[in-house]
C-alpha cells in the first residue's frame, strides 16, 4: 500500500478562532489539534461565517503573506521590472522547480478545497435561507476566481467538484480548458444572484458581493473571447530595445511601433470568439448600470487613498491589516519601499515600470504626474549628500538639479529638489517608474503593512466594456470610445477620437488603444501578462525587446513559456497527469 506524507501545516483563522487544515498528499482532510475542529463551529449563522471567513483568510495568509503573490501574476511581462537579483528566475523565465509557480497552482487549490469543504458543512446547517444563499454564493464566487487563475496559467486543471474529505480521491484529470471555463462560469452565474448587492444593508464592505461575481464573469467572458479570436488577427503595440549604447554611454531609446499577428491560444479555438465578446459587453454594461450594485469612478486623487479600499471604484480587494504578522502584508516594500523615521527608504522599492510604460503618457497625465514617484532618498545614499529623481527627461531633469535659461542665468531646482541634496538619475535598476498606488499605509515605517491589492476594480469593466463593444460590431462606435474616454479623462489625458488627425477609427487601431490603455490604468496590478497572453501576442511583445531589459533582466520568451509547468508535487502525487505542459518536465 502507497505510504503518503504531510507537506504542510495551515493553520486558519476565522472570526478570533483558529480551524487547522493539513494538506497532504493523499487528501487534504481537517483535522483537530489544539482549537476547534468542525463539528465545534455553532450551527446558526455566526457559524456560517467562521466556515466563510476561513475560506477568505486563504488570500492573505496562503497567497499573499509571504509576497509569492502578487509577483507570481505579474513578473513575467514586458513593462515591469527591477534588479536582477528580485527577479531571479521567475522574471527571467525559468519557471521549473520554482516557489512561486508552484504556489500559483497549490494555493489557489487550496482555497478550492477550504470552499468546497464549507459548502458541505454549511449545507447541512440550520441557518436563514438569505444568508446561507449569500455565503454560499461568496464560497463558489472563491472557487471560480481560484480556477480563473489557474485556467490562464496552466491550461487544463483538474476540476474538484467536492472537498477530497467526501471523495477521497486524489487522481483526478486534467479537464479542457472550454469544460474548466463552463464550470467558472457555472459558479459565477449562481454567485451574482446569491450574493448581497453592495447596497443591500446586509452586505458587510469587503467581502465579495454580486457585483464582484458579475464584473469576474464580464473578464471571463472578454478573456475567453480574445483568446478564442482567430489567428492573424491584428493590433499594434510600442515597444523595442530599452536602450543603445553611445560612446560607451547607455541611452534610453524611444519605443517604436509596430504591428503584431495574433497567435492562436491554445484550447481557445473551440469558442465562438463573437459570441463570448457579446455576453462581455453586455454583463459589462450591467455592473455599469447598477444592476449589481453601485459603483464608479472616484476622482484620481481618492483612488489609492487606503480609506477607499472599499468604495465604489475598488469591486473587491485584500483586506490586509496593518503591523500584524499574520495578517500584514509584505508586497509593499518591493512597490513603495520601507521609510524610517527621517522619512528616507531604507528597505525596498525595488519593483517598478520601464521607461517604455512611462513614455506612454502624456506628461500631464495623472498616472504619470502623480502615480509616479519622482523624487526619493535612500538612506545610504544621504550620507553622501545624495538624492533620487525620475524620469531623466528635460521637465524632470530642470526640476531636480536646475538649469541655465536662454539669458544665461542659472535657474536652481525646484521644491522638493531645493533641500541641498545632489539628484541624479541613472540607467539602471534603481531608476524606474516606481508607482504610488501602494504608498498609502498606516505606518510606512513596518513591513506587514495594510497596503491593499486591488483584484478587482470598476476602471477595468469599463474597459472591458470598451474592448467587448467593439468587437462585436467590427468597428469601434461611440459607445466604446465613451467608455474608453472615461477612464483617460478621470486622469486628465485627452480623449480620443474616431475621426481626425489622431483617430482610432479602425477596430485595428481601437483594439490596440484598448490594450494599451490597460497597460497604461491597470499597470502592477497582476493584469499584463494576461493580456499579453489572451491576446495571443505574448511571445512577440516579450521578444520585441531584444532580449534584457534596461535592468538586466532576460525577457526572451519561446513557446513553452505562454503556460506555467505544473509543480513536481502535484505531477508525482495525482497518478491522472501524466505528462507535463509542453516544453517542461
Amino acid at each position: 500500500m502507497k505510504k503518503y506524507f504531510c507537506n504542510i501545516t495551515y493553520w486558519i483563522f476565522f472570526a478570533g478562532i483558529f480551524l487547522p487544515m493539513v494538506s497532504c498528499e493523499d487528501a487534504l482532510v481537517e483535522k483537530k489539534y489544539d482549537f476547534i475542529q468542525p463539528q465545534d463551529i455553532p450551527n446558526n449563522d455566526e457559524g456560517a461565517t467562521q466556515w466563510v471567513m476561513g475560506t477568505y483568510s486563504k488570500l492573505l495568509d496562503d497567497m499573499f503573506r509571504w509576497n509569492i503573490f502578487p509577483t507570481v501574476l505579474e513578473f513575467d511581462c514586458d513593462y515591469i521590472s527591477g534588479p536582477d537579483w528580485a527577479f531571479r528566475e521567475l522574471g527571467a523565465g525559468n519557471f521549473q522547480g520554482i516557489e512561486q509557480v508552484s504556489y500559483l497552482w497549490e494555493k489557489p487549490y487550496n482555497m478550492i478545497h477550504r470552499a468546497n469543504f464549507a459548502i458541505e458543512n454549511i449545507n447541512k446547517m440550520d441557518i436563514s435561507e438569505r444568508y446561507k444563499q449569500n455565503i454560499l454564493g461568496e464560497l463558489y464566487f472563491l472557487k471560480a476566481y481560484s480556477y480563473f487563475l489557474l485556467v490562464r496559467a496552466f491550461g487544463e486543471v483538474p476540476i474538484r467538484k467536492e472537498s477530497i474529505n467526501a471523495t477521497g480521491d486524489i487522481d483526478v484529470p486534467r479537464s479542457p480548458v472550454k469544460d474548466v471555463y463552463a464550470y467558472i462560469i457555472e459558479l459565477l452565474t449562481d454567485a451574482e444572484d446569491m450574493m448581497y448587492k453592495n447596497t443591500d444593508k446586509e452586505f458587510v464592505p469587503g467581502r465579495a458581493s454580486s457585483g464582484a461575481a458579475a464584473s469576474l464573469l464580464a473578464k471571463v467572458y472578454a478573456t475567453i473571447a480574445s483568446g478564442a479570436m482567430p489567428a492573424g488577427t491584428q493590433d499594434s503595440k510600442i515597444g523595442g530595445a530599452p536602450l543603445l549604447m553611445n560612446a560607451g554611454t547607455r541611452v534610453y531609446t524611444n519605443p517604436v511601433e509596430r504591428t503584431f499577428s495574433k497567435e492562436q491560444v491554445a484550447g481557445y479555438d473551440v469558442f465562438d470568439y463573437k459570441e463570448y465578446y457579446r455576453l462581455a459587453r453586455d454583463k459589462a454594461k450591467q455592473v455599469i448600470d447598477g444592476v449589481y450594485g453601485s459603483y464608479g469612478l472616484l476622482t484620481y486623487d481618492d483612488l489609492w487613498k487606503k480609506e477607499n479600499r472599499n468604495s465604489k471604484e475598488h469591486i473587491w480587494t485584500l483586506q490586509s491589516v496593518s503591523d500584524d504578522s499574520r495578517w500584514g502584508i509584505t508586497f509593499s516594500v518591493g512597490y513603495a519601499g520601507i521609510y524610517d523615521a527621517t522619512g528616507d527608504i531604507y528597505n525596498g522599492l525595488w519593483y517598478g515600470c520601464r521607461d517604455h510604460w512611462y513614455k506612454l503618457f502624456e506628461s500631464k497625465d495623472y498616472r504619470v504626474e502623480k502615480g509616479v514617484l519622482h523624487r526619493w532618498v535612500r538612506n545610504f545614499d544621504r550620507t553622501w549628500n545624495l538624492g533620487s529623481f525620475y524620469p531623466n527627461n528635460e521637465e524632470w531633469r530642470k526640476k531636480a538639479v536646475g538649469y541655465t535659461d536662454d539669458g544665461g542665468n542659472q535657474v536652481p531646482p525646484t521644491a522638493p529638489f531645493n533641500d541641498g541634496l545632489v539628484y541624479r538619475c541613472n540607467t539602471d535598476a534603481a531608476f524606474l517608474a516606481f508607482l504610488t498606488k501602494y504608498d498609502d499605509r498606516d505606518d510606512k515605517k513596518i513591513e506587514r503593512s495594510n497596503a491593499f491589492w486591488p483584484f478587482l476594480r470598476y476602471a477595468d469593466v469599463v474597459l472591458i466594456y470598451a474592448e467587448a463593444a467593439a468587437e462585436v460590431d467590427g468597428v469601434p462606435a461611440e459607445d466604446a470610445l465613451d467608455a474608453l474616454n472615461q477612464v483617460r479623462v478621470r486622469s486628465n489625458a485627452t480623449p480620443k477620437t474616431l475621426t481626425g488627425p489622431d483617430n482610432i477609427g479602425s477596430i485595428v487601431d481601437f483594439r490596440s488603444a484598448v490594450l494599451e490603455e490597460r497597460a497604461m490604468e491597470l499597470a502592477l496590478e497582476g493584469d499584463r501578462r494576461w493580456d499579453l497572453i489572451r491576446w495571443g501576442i505574448y511571445l512577440d511583445v516579450m521578444n520585441f525587446i531584444g532580449g534584457t531589459d534596461e535592468s538586466g533582466v532576460y525577457k526572451s520568451r519561446n513557446e513553452r513559456h505562454k503556460l506555467f509547468p505544473i509543480p513536481a508535487s502535484e505531477m508525482n502525487s495525482n497518478k491522472s497527469i501524466t505528462k507535463n505542459n509542453p516544453g517542461w518536465s
